[in-house]
């Protein structure tokens, strides 16, 4: 059993919008890439055949496991969200104390991390060391370069 993850409201419907994609459009192509390959003779010595049939049945893993992200989704209601302390969907500005540089991160489920987008993942050893913290608080976290230490200076939602 898969355990529950936080999204926001974009996040979600772009997971659903990823599977619905799959489950219309990638099971018709999968189906035609099928019939085209049987069309040309003996599925025993077809590679064109075994090579759509593995597709299809790598592609209904990635429909089985989505559907399993999708049913344990849930989205976070910011109203009730408790702006004093680090948590999921947070978005914090953070000080590097080492070079002064600011930088905003909101806090995402995996699924949802995207660096370019200033989203990171909770599961990160970027998102564990922030998580909990409060304005103020110097989060130190351990990256392969060293620990670096970073102040909390906002935390929204």
């Amino acid at each position: 059993m898969s355990k529950i993850q936080y999204y926001t409201e974009e996040g979600l419907k772009k997971l659903k919008d990823e599977l619905h994609e799959l489950k219309t459009k990638g099971r018709s192509d999968i189906a035609k890439q099928i019939a085209e390959a049987r069309d040309k003779g003996d599925l025993s010595e077809n590679a064109e055949y075994d090579a759509a049939k593995d597709a299809q049945g790598l592609l209904e893993l990635k429909i089985a496991k989505l559907e399993a992200v999708v049913g344990n989704a849930r989205v976070m209601d910011n109203s009730k969200m408790d702006a004093s302390k680090v948590g999921i969907l947070s978005t914090v500005k953070i000080k590097n104390l080492k070079n002064g540089a600011t930088v905003t991160y909101m806090l995402v489920s995996e699924e949802e991390a995207d660096l370019k987008s200033g989203k990171i993942s909770l599961a990160s050893p970027f998102g564990k060391g922030l998580l909990g913290k409060s304005v103020g608080d110097v989060a130190e976290i351990k990256a392969p370069a060293g620990t670096l230490e970073f102040e909390i200076l906002d935390i929204s939602y």
